[in-house]
């Protein structure tokens, strides 16, 4: 019978003193460049802080010296200016423009500072016969206005046209884009021939984006060249410094914003406008089928008409222009009279709702109007 052997592989000591050194030596070198390793890690590290420090440093006050970029966050608080004053001076608005303002509201002994008397985050009463600010709750917080930008758009416009007998055809490219940005429009069709008047109605009464852009292309020839146009006249109304429009329709952006105390200028100036205060006074307009659209446009002012039975006795709303975004919540510009003629504007902004928009300013109305 064949015999089996097993072989065993072994090491003399010599050997096993020569491995054990070289397991050794490795365990040195792998050590080494691990400590390396960490080592530029944490140098990396300390350069990307420095990096964003400096960054940080360099931007905190906006490009050339100018405002903070606002972040395009998802509440209307992430939009207020750090800085800003959470009430306007005495003196003057939340920054002292430029130029003279062509009107000014100030802050008497008995201006009422809101707080949880109304739901929205920001607002403004102001009589316009006396120029005091009757009630305030955050004037000089940059807020996105919205649909309010349009009183801004109608009064730029209103300043170029010269007159109200010009037309203009709606194009493919205008329903496209206010398709595609989600916007309200008054309902007119690519190809239909529209009168300036019917484009200012449509611009205010249902909010219509097709009718504000075909009105900036009539004026400017391009939505760009009228943001400029607009720009330029909230400089000559003596806006704050921060104020700054992006787009004539209000759809939100970082570059479109302005405080409720601008917009409650802006608002008294195109009160004072003969064709402005002719649109935002209207409730309703039914315009009649055409040769492209085959259907009649009902355009109305659904906050003039929701307003009215709940204002206090003796006061009207007698025009306004709402907005709403989703970052922004339900914000308003009103213009109110009362039987004596005392004449008032209240902004307010960032409601939870569309109705609870206009309890407040029924509530601010009614609360401090005429005290």
């Amino acid at each position: 019978m064949k015999e089996t052997y097993t072989y065993k592989y072994t090491l003399s000591q010599q050997e096993l003193a020569a491995l054990r050194s070289r397991r050794a030596a490795a365990r040195k070198r792998r050590e080494r460049r691990r400590r390396l390793l960490l080592g530029a890690a944490a140098l990396l590290a300390s350069a990307a802080l420095l990096t964003g420090g400096a960054l940080w440093l360099l931007t905190r006050d906006g490009p050339s010296g100018g405002p903070a970029p606002i972040p395009p966050a998802g509440e209307i608080e992430d939009l207020t200016e750090p800085a800003a004053p959470p009430d306007i001076p005495a003196s003057a608005p939340a920054a002292v423009p430029a130029v003279s303002p062509p009107h000014q509201a100030v802050q008497g002994p008995d201006t009422a500072r809101l707080a949880s008397e109304i739901d929205s985050r920001y607002a403004i009463l102001i009589d316009l016969d006396t120029g005091e600010i009757l009630a305030q709750k955050m004037p000089g917080a940059l807020v996105s206005p919205a649909s309010m930008t349009k009183i801004l758009t109608i009064l730029t416009a209103a300043d170029h046209i010269g007159g109200l007998n010009g037309t203009y055809v709606i194009t493919q490219e205008m329903v496209d884009y206010c398709r595609s940005n989600g916007c309200s429009t008054a309902g007119f069709l690519p190809g239909e021939e529209v009168s300036l008047t019917d484009l200012f109605y449509g611009t205010i009464l249902p909010s219509g984006a097709d009718a504000a852009l075909a009105l900036a292309c009539y004026v400017a020839g391009s939505q760009e060249a009228f943001v400029e146009l607009m720009n330029q006249k909230a400089r000559e109304l003596g806006l704050s410094s921060s104020a700054r429009f992006a787009n004539c329709i209000g759809l939100y952006d970082p570059d479109n914003v302005c405080t409720v105390y601008d917009m409650a200028m802006i608002l008294w100036a195109a009160m004072e406008n003969n064709v402005c205060r002719t649109f935002l006074t209207e409730r309703n307009r039914v315009l009649p089928p055409n040769g492209v659209r085959e259907e009649e446009l009902d355009l109305s002012n659904w906050f003039i008409r929701r307003i009215e039975d709940h204002m206090p006795e003796g006061l009207a709303v007698l025009g306004a222009k709402t907005g709403y975004v989703s970052m922004a919540g339900s914000c308003a510009a009103s213009f109110a009279q009362s039987r004596d003629g005392r004449e008032y504007i209240c902004v307010t902004a960032k409601a939870s709702g569309g109705w609870q928009c206009i309890f407040d300013q029924a509530a601010i109305y009614a609360g401090w109007a005429g005290r």
